[in-house]
């Protein structure tokens, strides 16, 4: 059995404490180059522990640590699994290249960029290591209440509307996730998720967990609680809606699939309500993305869809669906932030996100059209791609289960994401280009609209919402960071067994969560 002594022993609360210390200095040094490179470093710290819990989790352990020594059941718990430490390593990978993207778009020039992103880091990974539903409400406002900054740093009047409503629809599901957390340790005496093991059967407490599921699936922009996504989320620079698409919906996901797998069991109605839930995600999500007008409303409307891809599988076919859950979410994180630093990069370069505005970049802008088709292949679930593996999961759990609709449902929407991508690449890259379009417009005929329009798939001039960052020397770096995490995928579908035998493993732990409580409630790993 592998040593995991130093893991339980300072290297889980590194992954907390190191991004707040990082947030610390940085903000007192400033707009520096060490800043800078301070924020890149947490990251590769984070990535490093990361591989290192994989390791030590690889055959089935938990690893714990119980803050300050209390016994298992009272402590307030980091806890390391498999899926944890996954989760926490394609993270910080996702960091890492966002941030590269940011400074070269010359976002991290004020003292503000780099603590704020650090500050929120460190509440994503927090939540992927905590084993209690208090310490995970703390987590969560931890890393929303710098994206609040984040999201209206610009100043424009459109992403001060956006700011407003983002913080109103998270302050409303916080306070959400708040009562239920009371209700459940009024009922139980325990927000332990250990301890709260199967409990999910009664009544009592299948209800009152069921409140903290409900703020969790506004958190994740699941229908029908997802308007307010597309409807903020474009609105603020390129690098940050990068990296809340990568980041902050999926704590929402990730402790979905926890509380499920722990608290409650197979053939619950919940389990009934999950799948309808992500049924209709993943059909209103690929509708609304082929109404939309712009590259990152469409890409967000994909982003709703990917949500009822990744969570159907929590109640399918036990560890099968356990699997294509952590496959999924792995896959839709790497391939969503591609697809969003590179449509950055198109606007960036280009001055405007609206599709009917672009057209025929192929030929100017080479790479970043390269790295657009590999991440909408790999979105559509084509072979050789990372999205191939994972649809190919989910349809796998689905047919398990016996659950027709589902299969019918995915095979169906992807035609509809392919359809989405192709007006998206065909309008961006390969079609004609603005100037041959007869049906041309000149910008004094577009209309900036309202916030809440953008929901219904007007186009919105994102550029004229958005104060367009300096242009910088680094500037070819921009398309860098979006192709990698493309290239990342192609890779991961090319020499999939490895992540499919590790998400496998992963599976089988949620499926039987016996070890994860046994090492919790027993205090020692």
């Amino acid at each position: 059995m592998t040593d995991v002594s130093f893991l339980s022993t300072w290297a889980l609360p590194v992954v907390f404490i190191g991004p707040l210390t990082a947030a610390v200095i940085t903000f007192v040094l400033g707009a520096r180059w060490a800043s800078r490179l301070i924020g890149l470093l947490v990251p590769v710290m984070v990535f490093v522990i990361a591989v290192l819990l994989v390791l030590a989790t690889i055959d089935g352990q938990v690893v714990v640590s119980q803050i300050a020594g209390w016994p298992g059941g009272v402590s307030i718990a980091f806890v390391g699994d498999l899926f944890s430490a996954l989760m926490l390593g394609a993270t910080a990978v996702l960091v890492f290249t966002s941030l590269v993207f940011a400074y070269a778009a010359g976002l991290g020039m004020d003292r503000w960029f780099v603590p704020a992103v650090s500050i929120m880091t460190a509440g994503v990974y927090g939540a992927y290591i905590t084993g209690d539903l208090f310490n995970l409400f703390v987590m969560v406002e931890v890393a929303l209440l710098p994206s609040y900054i984040l999201m209206s740093r610009s100043g424009t009047l459109t992403a001060l509307r956006s700011a407003r409503l983002y913080l109103i629809v998270n302050l409303t599901a916080s306070t959400l996730f708040l009562a239920g957390l009371g209700l459940v340790y009024g009922v139980t005496g325990t927000v332990n998720i250990a301890a709260l093991a199967g409990l999910g059967v009664l009544p009592v407490v299948g209800i009152a967990t069921g409140v903290i599921m409900i703020a969790l699936m506004l958190k994740a922009a699941l229908v029908p609680a997802h308007s307010w996504l597309p409807a903020t989320y474009p609105y603020t620079s390129p690098a940050v809606t990068a990296l809340f698409s990568g980041l902050l919906t999926k704590i929402g996901a990730y402790a979905i699939v926890r509380i499920i797998a722990v608290i409650y069991e197979p053939g619950q109605l919940i389990t009934v309500i999950v799948i309808v839930v992500c049924v209709l995600s993943m059909i209103v999500g690929v509708l609304g993305a082929l109404g939309e007008g712009t590259i990152r409303g469409t890409l967000t409307f994909q982003m709703v869809s990917g949500m009822g891809y990744i969570l159907v599988g929590v109640v399918l076919a036990g560890a099968v669906g356990m699997a294509a859950v952590v496959f999924y979410l792995i896959h839709h994180m790497i391939v969503m932030t591609s697809l969003f630093l590179t449509g950055g990069t198109v606007e960036h370069e280009e001055g405007t996100g609206i599709i009917r505005r672009l057209g025929g970049l192929a030929r100017a802008h080479p790479v970043a059209s390269f790295a657009f088709m590999l991440g909408a292949l790999s979105l559509v679930g084509l072979p050789p791609f990372s999205g191939f593996w994972a649809k190919l999961g989910v349809l796998t759990a689905a047919v398990d289960a016996g659950a027709a609709i589902v299969v019918v449902v995915v095979l169906v929407v992807s035609v509809g994401t392919l359809i989405s991508m192709l007006k998206l690449g065909t309008g961006v890259f390969w079609g004609a280009s603005k100037g041959e379009r007869k049906d041309e417009q000149t910008p004094s005929d577009v209309t900036v609209v309202s916030v809440g329009a953008g929901a219904t798939g007007t186009a919105i001039d994102v550029a004229a919402a958005v104060e367009a960052p300096p242009v910088t020397r680094w500037r070819p770096l921009l398309v860098i960071p979006g192709l990698a995490l493309a290239l990342l995928s192609l890779a991961i579908g090319i020499f999939p067994e490895w992540l499919l035998s590790l998400t496998q493993t992963a599976g089988e732990s949620l499926a039987d969560p016996t070890a994860y409580v046994t090492a919790v409630l027993g205090g020692d790993s």
